[in-house]
């Protein structure tokens, strides 16, 4: 198999991006240090600049830039419907909604009503996630019907709209994953012709290793072939993490260490949302953590948020979206995990 430092083309690509896939022996070495290298500047730089305008005590999460994936409360909006589940939200001191679907099984809702619904109750929509592709031409997606998918975006006046399927449609090899950044870059300037972003979602499986040049991490080429100014990423923190313990090897057994808040510390204008979940870390488990509410488990949010607004442009540019993927009471998850996230002050125990 060719390795990344056989692919000029791809190593450039990589390097110019600087988001370089994990090379074999010295070469790893080098790139690693480069990356650290780069990470620790920016938050030097990052501390020197902007400590002073955050101060201490004020919010980690400021007012504005707290959201919640409806996915979480998919129960209760199939219960009790849209407007009910914003108001309890409103009440929880929630800013904003990220859509999975536009009617998550509640029957017939338009676009009006769900605006309205926002509306009245303080919040604003962040964001949807809609489908990549399908194999069905009529299907709801980016693929498929990329004109109906911005409309209804822009209908509701979303800043954002992006997808949480990862680019597997062309396999797991580093070419298939150059097809779907270029997609992705297609969406990405149709979605900013619109005044929209176009972002991804990622899950723990793109941070694992293309089958055809094994010490190319997938996430990597994503960065690096996806143009900047087009496509987006929304990092789901836990997943990044799950990420983090099950792909930190090589299929060789070679140790292949990443921090996921370095990819954000480097490039942090690519990264306007956030997934907010949490994690008790668990060695049996097959991610490494078992989810809980933000806040009860292991994962280091105080650090995480901290760093993040030290990067330019700090606590104003990015947004941060509880999330749960099953939780046992989903309202009393997104009431515990809002009431923790606004307790976190800068500089404070919380």
């Amino acid at each position: 198999m060719k390795r990344a430092q056989d692919n000029p083309e791809l190593a450039d690509t990589l390097r110019r991006r600087r988001f370089l896939g994990v090379a074999a022996g010295a070469t790893a070495a080098g790139l690693l240090g480069t990356a650290t290298a780069t990470a620790a500047d920016t938050g030097t730089a990052a501390r020197t600049g902007t400590a002073a305008q955050h101060g201490r005590g004020g919010p980690l999460v400021p007012r504005g830039h707290l959201g919640i994936q409806l996915y979480t409360l998919r129960d209760q909006v199939q219960s009790i419907g849209f407007a009910r589940v914003f108001e309890e939200l409103a009440r929880y001191g929630y800013d904003q909604v990220e859509f999975a679907g536009y009617t998550q099984g509640t029957g017939d809702i338009t676009l009006k009503q769900l605006k309205r619904l926002m509306r009245d109750n303080g919040l604003r929509g962040i964001g949807s996630h809609v489908g990549y592709y399908s194999d069905d031409p009529k299907a709801y997606t980016f693929a498929t019907n990329l004109t109906q998918v911005l409309d209804d975006a822009q209908a509701l006046g979303l800043p954002h709209v992006g997808t949480a399927s990862g680019p597997w449609r062309y396999g797991s090899t580093v070419e298939g994953w150059r097809r779907c950044a270029e997609e992705f870059n297609t969406y990405g300037a149709a979605a900013k012709a619109r005044g929209m972003k176009f972002y991804q979602h990622n899950h723990a499986e793109e941070f694992s290793f293309a089958t055809d040049q094994p010490d190319v991490r997938l996430y990597d080429v994503l960065l690096a072939e996806t143009d900047p100014d087009l496509v987006h990423l929304e990092m789901d923190i836990y997943w990044a993490y799950a990420g983090q313990f099950r792909f930190g090897k090589k299929a060789d057994g070679s140790p292949a260490p990443f921090e996921p808040l370095d990819y954000v510390l480097r490039a942090p204008h690519r990264y306007p949302l956030f997934h907010v979940k949490d994690g008790e870390h668990d060695e049996a488990a097959p991610d490494g953590y078992r989810m809980v509410d933000v806040g009860d488990g292991d994962i280091d949010y105080r650090r995480f948020l901290t760093e993040v607004g030290r990067t330019h442009g700090g606590r104003r540019d990015h947004q941060w979206l509880v999330e749960h993927d099953q939780p046992a009471d989903s309202l009393t998850t997104a009431r515990r995990s809002a009431r923790y996230l606004r307790s976190l002050r800068c500089g404070g125990r919380g």
